[in-house]
């Protein structure tokens, strides 16, 4: 397969945004809650208990990947 074609292809390795907010122990909810909310990286990070950075890669997963990846189909 050329790599114009890889590039369509209908799956992706890419964790879901619940899966990565699970991992850091991170409300799912209350994270989208957040962004509905326009709360900032720093209101989240107090709130969750984590670093700015880790709210910010969550974000910006968020906006880049949405809610979830697909992970195949037939």
């Amino acid at each position: 397969m050329d790599k114009e074609h890889w590039a369509h292809v209908p799956w992706s390795t890419q964790p879901s945004l619940k899966l990565k907010t699970d991992e850091v122990g991170v409300d799912f909810d209350r994270f989208i809650e957040g962004i509905r909310d326009d709360r900032s990286d720093t209101e989240m990070a107090q709130e969750f208990k984590v670093s700015v950075g880790v709210i910010s890669n969550l974000r910006e997963h968020f906006f880049r990947f949405g809610l979830d990846s697909v992970m195949g189909q037939d």
